[in-house]
């Protein structure tokens, strides 16, 4: 038997809309469950959220994917042409040691560091680099940039017998740390 909207009210059973379903008070009162009663237990489930804990899991379930690390092309392009950013860094890393084992070792070293400076500046400009995100887009940068600059300036630098690039207290910082 449904009881009428306005001994519900009296009742402190809540409002009622329209059309006779009854509204949940707003206030500490027992919400109005449909095919029975509710207790004290039910009613705090009901009328508070669950509260969220903000500590970490004491186990990991799954680990989040690195932002841009989707495809770089759409699904219906073939694989090798899904993941062209690291591809190209692959390629000309490749390059960079074939001209090394061939006898060209600054010209090597100088396409392994320009390939590694081209990864990070694809890291920054394109949205999804497929596999060549490894880590945040942040970490990415910085790791693949100082890598690209560093293998760059050794090279210009130190690669004997002259080199392209002098930095006069270059050679003493050398003589410095090596002896």
């Amino acid at each position: 038997m449904q009881a009428e909207p306005d001994a519900e009210n009296a009742a402190g059973g809540g409002a009622a809309r329209a059309n006779g379903t009854p509204v949940a008070p707003a206030g500490p009162a027992t919400p109005v469950v449909p095919g029975g009663q509710a207790g004290p237990a039910e009613a705090a489930a009901a009328t508070e959220p669950a509260a969220r804990s903000r500590r970490f899991p004491s186990i990991t379930r799954d680990t989040a994917r690195p932002e841009g690390s989707g495809r770089a092309v759409p699904g219906a392009v073939s694989t090798p042409a899904r993941q062209w950013p690291m591809l190209s860094v692959l390629t000309a890393t490749a390059v960079g040691l074939l001209a090394t084992a061939f006898g060209h070792p600054r010209v090597g070293c100088l396409a392994i560091g320009v390939a590694l400076i081209a990864a990070s500046v694809m890291r920054r400009v394109l949205p999804s680099v497929g596999m060549l995100a490894v880590r945040s887009r942040f970490t990415d940068m910085i790791t693949y940039g100082l890598l690209g600059v560093a293998i760059t300036l050794l090279v210009l630098v130190m690669a004997a017998p002259k080199p392209w690039l002098v930095i006069p207290f270059m050679e003493n910082a050398v003589r410095f740390t090596v002896r």
